[in-house]
């Protein structure tokens, strides 16, 4: 049987400290498989603010809010072109997990899969709407996507060389409409609006705004023509 190689780490050390090891790992071209929980937070050091953090959200050395955008570790990591990258949050598509894993698994080349993961530092609160706490994470994930919050993709090397485009969107529209709702849900940011109110509503306006660019990026990357006549 072919052996199952898989190397599993926190975004702490994916996007910050160790991002040079996670860089270089996956440059080599070897067949090996990277699963990086993304909490978007020094969760286990006691939650100070990383390169995953992002703009708007609280935490340790961003106490008024983190007031620069999150960096797109798995756009960055589809450049190399033999990378098979994806972004995948269970409770939102457990369908769409698998087929990633299965993907990742089989591509014979690195791989990197960066899965929404939510922690006890973001402070997931109930509302109005319902009861949301750390034992609804998976309910979380979904409320994430639906937002806009977070977004599922796959770039799959493999459709490149078949003529297909290797980038595969496999969010719906977001309903940007939930996206201050989700924000308000979780103390990372309320507590910014309410130790900071004059700066929270900026700072969430961009942070939408980062979403939706974000988002938009995503869809136009969907819609390239790797046909042989492009």
């Amino acid at each position: 049987m072919k052996r199952s190689q898989w190397i599993i780490g926190g975004d702490g050390a994916s996007y910050d400290i160790g991002y040079g090891g996670l860089d270089h790992v996956l440059s080599t071209g070897e067949d090996v498989n990277i699963l990086v929980l993304d909490t978007e937070v020094y969760s286990n050091t006691g939650g100070q603010s990383s390169k995953s953090t992002p703009l708007g959200a609280i935490a340790q050395f961003a106490a008024q809010g983190k007031r620069v955008r999150k960096k797109d570790l798995g756009l960055m990591q589809a450049t190399y072109g033999y990378v098979y990258v994806a972004q995948i949050a269970m409770g939102a598509d457990n369908a769409q997990t698998l087929k990633a894993i299965r993907e990742a698994e089989a591509y014979p080349g690195p791989s990197l899969i960066i899965a929404y993961s939510p922690c006890i530092n973001h402070g997931i609160k109930g509302t109005k709407n319902g009861k949301r706490s750390m034992g609804t994470s998976q309910r979380e994930e979904a409320l994430a996507v639906e937002c806009g919050y977070w977004h599922l993709w796959r770039y799959n090397p493999e459709l490149a060389n078949e003529g297909k485009n290797p980038f595969q969107l496999d969010s719906k529209a977001p309903n940007w409409d939930n996206f201050r709702d989700f924000l308000m849900g979780e103390v990372r940011y309320s507590s910014v609006a309410k130790a900071y109110p004059a700066e929270a509503e900026e700072l969430f306006s961009e942070a939408e705004n980062m979403a939706k660019q974000r988002y938009m990026s995503y869809v136009r990357k969907s819609k390239e023509d790797w046909s042989e006549e492009a």
